[in-house]
């Protein structure tokens, strides 16, 4: 089960599960969208809003009821606000926070109900590097993201002290990624999502997550030398406000040569 499945990243997951034997669920707020992705994958498709913790337990039950019950549940639905923390009102701090954090931890839930009775399955949330750092320039997208990496963590030390050692709950952490969602932000002066001056691409996130699916860890970042450099920046907060402003100004210039040269593979390539 893959949710946010219906362009970008989620239906990069979707396709490398789907190519690794699963049979796979795309759900999406863009009914007709995923239903579109779905048939392409010989999957089943349905509409899900994640941000309302009943839609997902249906979703869930929907998934136990099928041959082979419901074995992954991946969490990758998420909206993104760049700029400054007090740029953004009210109403897009609580949609960041309904469907980033609230919305992982209903799809969590909702998946335990079912492989606690099964006593078994794992759950792959889609944090991102920025759970892991103060990113500057996505603060509250940061923040939202930093809730589901600690319910997370937490939720499956809960389980290891309850004595379920087959239930698995994974984070993945990738750097910024060429999908959609972050496309129209490239150009946007408040935003550091790519420090490396690199974007990934979703299919070598979604490689990895398929990965990921057949040997769990409780945390993986891409690339991993990333996840490393990130800590130690929380481990001397000065220094990493003293580099900020660095961060930020390489961190734009990189997204644009590689937004560049992205675009013009693709339009090589068409």
């Amino acid at each position: 089960m893959v949710t946010g499945a219906s362009r970008g990243l989620g239906l990069a997951i979707a396709t490398a599960l789907h190519q690794a034997g699963y049979q796979v669920l795309l759900t999406d707020v863009d009914e007709p969208g995923v239903a579109e992705a779905a048939a392409k994958l010989g999957g089943w498709s349905g509409r899900l809003d994640v941000r309302y913790e009943a839609a997902c337990q249906v979703v869930a039950e929907q998934a136990a009821e099928q041959p082979g019950g419901l074995a992954l549940w991946v969490n990758n639905a998420g909206v993104l606000a760049t700029g400054p923390s007090w740029t953004h009102d009210e109403a897009t701090r609580r949609q960041l926070l309904a469907v980033n954090t609230l919305g992982a931890m209903n799809g969590t839930l909702a998946a335990l109900d079912v492989m606690r009775q099964r006593r078994r399955g794992h759950i792959i949330n889609v944090v991102s590097l920025a759970g892991l750092v103060a990113a500057p320039g996505e603060t509250v997208y940061s923040a939202s993201k930093h809730a589901v990496l600690a319910f997370s963590i937490g939720t499956l030390a809960e389980l290891r002290a309850g004595g379920e050692r087959d239930i698995h709950i994974s984070c993945i952490c990738p750097d910024g990624i060429w999908t959609p969602m972050l496309e129209d932000r490239l150009e946007d002066a408040g935003a550091a999502v790519s420090f490396t001056g690199t974007l990934l691409t979703p299919e070598r996130v979604a490689t990895r997550v398929a990965r990921l699916a057949e040997r769990p860890r409780p945390v993986v970042s891409i690339p991993r030398w990333r996840g490393a450099e990130v800590r130690v920046f929380d481990m001397f907060p000065r220094m990493s406000l003293r580099l900020a402003r660095l961060m930020l100004a390489t961190g734009r210039a990189g997204q644009r040569r590689q937004a560049r040269r992205l675009q013009a593979a693709r339009t090589k390539i068409g």
